[in-house]
């Protein structure tokens, strides 16, 4: 049976969140319980206990998510996104490998492993996320550069060049970005014909 309407992209991109979406419910249910043990067991009871352990996976989805947005809009990722995911994932594997070493290394391993899936899966969709936005975000800049190349070139054309700040203003980017832009006119105009 022959699906065409799904792009091999598709079909990866899918089965992927469908992965990571069944690792992410049993890690975080086992997680979730590991970490919740562990508040417990130093002291922290009631409420404080019960959500303690949501705000260390919290903290790596929002900070992934951020991550995910930057690439969205076409911008490197926030270095505060980049640090509070690091500590996000050291959080959960030593909330983890604290839970099982009671049980030597073999139960510190097997008590990481959920974290360790987790967190490797999660952030391997987000890649495949940030590199799909990337992609979509230069094509977008690159449709973007070629609308205004052509708006400026008629605007020459019809005599009225457009300043640099006009053309900037019109596509809502920076002087620089349109400065380049007349630059690429030029270059253009100045080639010789083949």
């Amino acid at each position: 049976m022959k699906f065409p309407h799904l792009s091999p992209d598709a079909i990866i991109k899918g089965s992927t969140i469908f992965v990571v979406l069944l690792i992410a419910a049993v890690a975080a249910i086992v997680s979730y319980r590991h970490a919740y043990e562990l508040v417990v067991s130093h002291g922290e009871t009631g409420l404080t206990a019960v959500l303690v352990p949501a705000t260390v996976d919290g903290l790596v989805y929002a900070s992934s998510m951020a991550m995910l947005q930057a690439a969205r809009l076409g911008q490197s990722a926030p270095v505060l996104a980049r640090i509070l995911l690091a500590l996000g994932i050291v959080a959960t594997l030593g909330a983890n490998v604290a839970h099982g070493w009671d049980n030597g290394i073999i139960g510190a391993v097997v008590s990481a492993w959920p974290a360790v899936a987790l967190v490797g899966s999660y952030e391997l969709l987000m890649w495949l996320l940030r590199a799909d936005a990337r992609a979509t975000a230069d094509q977008a800049g690159a449709d973007m550069d070629q609308e205004a190349l052509a708006v400026y070139v008629a605007s020459v054309d019809a005599g009225e060049p457009l300043s640099q700040r006009r053309l900037a203003q019109q596509f809502g980017q920076s002087r620089r970005w349109a400065a380049a832009i007349v630059k690429q006119a030029t270059q253009r105009t100045l080639a010789p014909a083949p």
